[in-house]
């Protein structure tokens, strides 16, 4: 009888022990799967990127409008860089040239004063060169040479910026219109399944968004290029003003 007590406390003994062990590897099996599937759906998102992500969402927000407004966006810029480097190149040292022209009016006279302006890059050269040419007719026909020659190279700085401020107008306009058109597509689908579901509803609602973002953007940008110009074109026509005030100056001084 003893024996029989043994024998049924062992058997007890061993499937207790295999079903802990079963419990034990079914509940590691399950941490294990459980760690895998956090971290397959963790990978995509650690590993989508700024750019990859700006691409879902310019793909996302259609290419129809989300192109013209990226056109938009390239054009921009591409006139707002070649204004820089124009403006940069049109700045001239103006304490520098005047002193330059009036030593060479006192040496050479005007011809020593217009190379000098010949050899000197940028539109306060170009004018003071146009109001030596003149001299010979008076003061007041070199006057009127600088004032009209720098109502010439003022066209020549401010040539496209127009074009700027038309994209930066009609980037968000595009963006706008996108959205509108987003929202009727929402509208269309939801008539269409003849139910109000909230899937149907944010999508067309989340497409509409993604071009208003772009264009407010697009817009964003250019504005900023745009008043650098601005305020880099003030400057050189300041400076002209000045540059024409002092040309005179020199003009009187060296007739006296």
């Amino acid at each position: 009888m003893k024996r029989l007590f043994s024998i049924l406390a062992i058997s007890g003994m061993m499937a207790f022990g295999t079903a802990n062990a079963t419990t034990i590897a079914n509940t590691s099996t399950a941490v294990t799967t459980v760690a895998s599937i956090t971290q397959d759906d963790a990978a995509p998102a650690e590993e989508l990127g700024f750019h990859q992500e700006l691409k879902k969402r310019f793909i996302e927000g259609g290419p129809g409008f989300m192109g013209i407004v990226l056109l938009c966006l390239i054009l921009g810029l591409a006139i707002a860089i070649e204004r820089i480097i124009f403006l940069n190149l049109s700045t001239t040292n103006t304490k520098k040239l005047a002193t330059d022209v009036e030593e060479a009016l006192a040496s050479g006279g005007v011809d020593a004063a217009k190379e000098v302006c010949r050899n000197t890059k940028g539109p306060i050269a170009s004018i003071y060169y146009q109001g030596l040419d003149r001299t010979d007719e008076g003061l007041e026909a070199a006057e009127k040479a600088v004032v009209a020659y720098g109502g010439v190279q003022m066209g020549q700085l401010e040539k496209n910026v127009s074009w700027i401020s038309l994209f930066i107008a009609l980037a968000p306009m595009l963006g706008f219109m996108g959205t509108v058109i987003g929202m009727i597509q929402a509208f269309d689908k939801i008539e269409a399944a003849g139910d109000m579901q909230p899937s149907l509803v944010a999508g067309g609602i989340k497409v509409a968004l993604l071009t208003t973002v772009f264009g407010l953007v697009v817009a964003i940008i250019l504005q900023i290029f745009y008043n650098y110009i601005i305020a880099k074109i003030d400057s050189i026509v300041n400076d002209m003003e000045d540059a024409s005030i002092t040309l005179m100056d020199l003009l009187i001084r060296n007739k006296k």
